[in-house]
């Protein structure tokens, strides 16, 4: 399950794990203008762990997603 939020500044998508055993906390993924951010609960830390991607990052985790194994370099443009 995931929710979608349009918030002033950015765009929310919070990821709900619904799997079976081993549930990991929520992930909340948050577009900015920017940059986009990556949070999870780590409860080992008692703390929020948070990755930032830049734009270009991000980008190329998405269309990473989608190639089989290998090494790439994403055109300009």
């Amino acid at each position: 399950m995931f929710t979608i939020e349009h918030d002033f500044d950015a765009t929310v998508v919070t990821l709900v794990d619904e799997g079976g055993a081993n549930l990991q906390e929520d992930v909340t993924v948050c577009a900015f203008e920017d940059c986009v951010t990556v949070e999870q609960y780590d409860p080992r830390r008692d703390a929020v762990v948070r990755i930032t991607l830049s734009l270009h990052q991000a980008r190329e985790l998405g269309a990473a997603l989608h190639l089989p194994e290998g090494i790439y370099r994403a055109k300009e443009g």
